[in-house]
């Protein structure tokens, strides 16, 4: 998953999206030496289900998040991660209202007594 890829995800189809997902759950399944009746009870759902997921045909995320839990897949969940990030204009913003130095203890008797009309 580190590894730079050069796939064009935005040319692929949905249909060929889903196909990689599933072949990425395959993939990992086999790597760890598991079985798809091993996987799918594990998950809680039917090993046909498993295939379909497996093989790209349409199943609901619940499916996948299951299986991506059941094989220590969470991981990739990942990249939905939303990072809050600030533009430059608004931090100039920020940094131009922030106090640079305190105000005087003395100012401020004199401020109040003013503002009492004394």
């Amino acid at each position: 998953m580190n590894e730079i890829s050069n796939i064009n995800w935005v040319s692929m189809s949905d249909e060929a999206l889903i196909k990689t997902i599933g072949n990425f759950i395959k993939q990992h399944r086999l790597q760890q030496n598991k079985t798809q009746g091993e996987v799918a009870n594990a998950a809680g759902m039917s090993r046909s289900t498993l295939s379909l997921l497996e093989r790209g045909e349409t199943v609901t995320i619940n499916t996948l998040m299951q299986a991506l839990r059941v094989l220590d897949l969470l991981y990739v969940m990942n990249v939905f991660e939303i990072s809050e990030s600030i533009s430059p204009l608004a931090y100039a913003k920020l940094k131009k209202e922030q106090r640079e130095r305190a105000s005087s203890k003395t100012n401020k008797a004199t401020k109040k007594e003013e503002d009492l009309g004394w």
